[in-house]
């Protein structure tokens, strides 16, 4: 199997990633240096920065929050009339699992399928059901088992008409397990950007859970980048039409795309932290 996974995980890097490396990692290091400056001002910041990845990543998945929304939940925790009580929850939901990201980090543990599967019940708490498509194409809710891997095969209907279907429930425990393996092995050795990027693409690739496989993708990049030194990313909505591309080019065996996405992502990021962190009125 390690041959055939092979595709999904090595790429040649070109010029222009390495480039994007060096900036990206250039930000970061000024981020570090500003935020030590106003511990005040960083707590904002870093409140600010869990919003917007939050909004953006629940509002990938489809929830109608506004970042306005959003934001008065999380700070105030006030729901707002009008709205499905499901986004306030994956709103709520979303927020514990970056919070246990800085856990993890504190506390110094290592990358796990358990700490992944950890991810997954903090995503999908208090969540008894998704909505999917039966064979004959009409709605139907799916029990779900937060924490655990699918038992059910899914998929996804593409732009194109076609049908996408992800990794088959008896492979899972099996490419998690390479996954897991790869994002450890590789640590001392490669970009921590590339792993993140790659370690993203697979976990969406394998789809192992029910559901929550979109934020719990972006959440496991960013612990990846976060054990690494680096900032988090924000994957905006904004950019929804090129990610879904990007995903879609590495499912063809060219994950440099996916990659040059993730890196602009983290740079936007970073851009806008250190906007916040030196704009003075």
């Amino acid at each position: 199997m390690n041959q055939e996974l092979h595709k999904f995980y090595e790429q040649d890097i070109t010029p222009d990633i390495e480039s994007l490396f060096n900036l990206a990692a250039s930000l970061n290091d000024k981020i570090n240096a500003l935020k030590g400056s106003d511990e005040s001002l960083w707590g904002v910041i870093a409140q600010k920065l869990k919003v917007d990845w939050t909004y953006h990543s629940n509002s990938l998945e489809g929830s109608t929050l506004t970042l306005g929304e959003t934001f008065f939940f999380i700070s105030q925790g006030l729901t707002v009339e009008g709205k499905p009580f499901k986004d306030f929850l994956d709103a709520k939901n979303h927020v514990e699992a970056i919070e246990y990201l800085y856990e993890i980090i504190s506390n110094q543990r290592g990358i796990s399928e358990h700490v992944i599967k950890e991810i997954n019940a903090l995503l999908l708490s208090g969540v008894t059901y998704t909505v999917a498509q039966s064979s004959q194409g009409e709605k139907v809710k799916k029990r779900l088992t937060p924490g655990e891997y699918k038992k059910q095969p899914n998929h996804v209907l593409q732009a194109d008409g076609n049908i996408h279907w992800y990794v088959d429930p008896i492979n899972v425990k099996d490419q998690m397990e390479y996954l897991v393996n790869w994002v450890n092995s590789q640590a001392q050795t490669l970009n921590p950007i590339y792993i993140a990027s790659v370690a993203h693409y697979n976990l969406v690739r394998i789809h192992a859970f029910d559901d929550g496989n979109g934020r719990g993708a972006r959440i496991f990049m960013n612990l990846v980048l976060l054990k690494s030194g680096f900032s988090p990313a924000v994957v905006r909505l904004e950019k929804k039409r090129k990610y879904l591309e990007a995903l879609a080019e590495a499912d063809h065996g060219d994950l440099i795309h996916f990659i040059r996405f993730i890196c602009t992502e983290l740079i936007e990021t970073y851009e806008k932290v250190i906007h916040d962190l030196t704009f003075r009125n």
